[in-house]
């Protein structure tokens, strides 16, 4: 792949990226950086400041030279050189943000894509999504405090976000903040002695926003600390909302004092999204991004990619950069392909055959083979056998004729109008299309564990 540049090899690598780190660690190290040069199996990756490149080099080293050689192919050795374009852009950005940053003091950390407007609402979120409305429109007054837990990569840093951009919009003077920096806040003013001033950031603030509580577990003089601004906060009808990777009762070496604050609000979960939000979400994100993507292709990673938001997020952007690196369109199989291939082996999947479709049609409608290529006429048997004929036509080198033969014998003429009708079907029926898109995930999936 050596014709490809640098930035579209880059791009690809960040792809595999976002879903191997956690976000966090994503937007803070890896979102800014750029693919400068490539030459003789040195790698360049431009990055912000000097901060970033020791990090980079010291802790992420290893993984990133793994996936650009899956990439490229080659062994390849990164560097990491501060890119003078990306300084000047964040010191003018810092320059513009000050008079901001000292009236709101939460909204240089808020990420400007996490807004009510942008968040998929689906049977997984809408009670989450409902209290953190709630609370942005009347602060203090309803679910307070807002106690937010699920998995990784569900929504909850989003929902959090929002709720701070709603506020900050109201003129609402809000502090966004993760367990980790208010652990590592308080540690700092205590070595320094500057306790007084750090409790005035806290408690001064109307609505204060806690990212990842759990990360208070075990350490008792942060919790302690966090219980009383917390109660400085609450009684005075402040708004407080928190997110968790688990409920408030499930907590590890959290106090009860605290836990039963976090309790006296409301608590709402965030489920893992179900196939119509994951589906919903790559559509929002490829209308957000520019990305000429067909249902099909986003139906196969809606129904592949399962885990999260983030995996989500970050397969689409896999799916996008392979297809740049190999100039091609953006198709079923390729998405197939890139899913399964980008980062590892670079062998091209096996093709598929007539009788593998037919196996996975069978399957899929719960018919027999010998009604598939029989002479039954009820509805669900005609529609697997017209399934059947369009697969086999769009996934094969076969002719009518040789279709027709495969499926007990029909004409050239039947196939092709089968094919027609099929053809025409899945741009009106969602549900046609899906099952479609599971076949084919089913044929790939079989072929990948080496069933055929």
């Amino acid at each position: 792949m050596e014709d490809r540049s640098p930035q579209q090899i880059w791009q690809a690598a960040l792809g595999e990226l976002q879903i191997q780190v956690n976000r966090a660690n994503y937007q803070t190290w890896l979102s800014k950086t750029q693919g400068l040069s490539y030459q003789d199996e040195q790698f360049v990756i431009g990055v912000p400041n000097t901060f970033i490149a020791e990090y980079l080099d010291t802790n992420q080293r290893s993984l990133i030279e793994k996936v650009l050689t899956g990439i490229t192919r080659q062994e390849v050795e990164v560097q990491f050189r501060i890119h003078e374009s990306q300084q000047t852009n964040i010191l003018k950005h810092r320059n513009r943000g000050k008079s901001v940053t000292s009236a709101q003091p939460g909204l240089p950390l808020l990420n400007p894509k996490y807004t009510f407007d942008s968040f998929v609402v689906g049977t997984c979120n809408q009670l989450a999504y409902a209290a953190a409305r709630g609370v942005s429109q009347n602060p203090g007054q309803v679910y307070n405090p807002l106690f937010v837990y699920g998995g990784a990569g569900v929504g909850k840093t989003h929902l959090l976000h929002a709720i701070g951009h709603a506020a900050i919009s109201q003129n609402i003077n809000t502090l966004y903040v993760s367990a980790e920096q208010y652990t590592n806040e308080l540690m700092t003013a205590l070595r320094e002695n500057t306790t007084e001033e750090f409790r005035n950031k806290y408690r001064s603030v109307d609505m204060l926003l806690v990212d990842d509580i759990q990360f208070f577990s075990g350490k008792e003089q942060t919790r302690e600390n966090f219980f009383y601004t917390f109660d400085d906060l609450h009684n005075t009808n402040r708004q407080i909302a928190v997110t968790s990777n688990c409920p408030p009762s499930s907590l590890p070496l959290l106090t009860d004092r605290l836990r039963s604050r976090f309790e006296g609000g409301l608590v709402t979960d965030i489920q893992a999204p179900d196939f119509d939000t994951r589906l919903a979400i790559l559509k929002a994100k490829a209308t957000q991004d520019g990305i000429n993507a067909s249902a099909d292709v986003l139906e196969i990673i809606a129904m592949q990619i399962k885990q999260n938001i983030r995996a989500l997020e970050g397969s689409l952007n896999r799916v996008v950069a392979y297809a740049r690196l190999v100039r091609s369109m953006l198709t079923p199989e390729l998405t197939a392909r890139a899913l399964k291939d980008i980062g590892g082996n670079d062998a091209k999947p096996d093709p598929v055959t007539p009788s593998q479709i037919t196996e996975s049609v069978v399957d899929t409608f719960q018919i027999t083979p010998s009604d598939l290529k029989g002479r039954k006429r009820d509805e669900a048997t005609a529609l697997a056998r017209q399934v059947a004929m369009y697969l086999i036509r769009q996934e094969t080198d076969s002719s009518l004729s040789e279709i027709g033969r495969e499926l007990g014998g029909r004409s050239a003429a039947t196939v092709s109008h089968a094919y027609q009708k099929i053809a025409d079907a899945i741009n009106t029926s969602p549900p046609l299309r899906r099952r479609i898109v599971e076949i084919k995930q089913r044929i790939y999936a079989r072929q990948k564990n080496g069933i055929y």
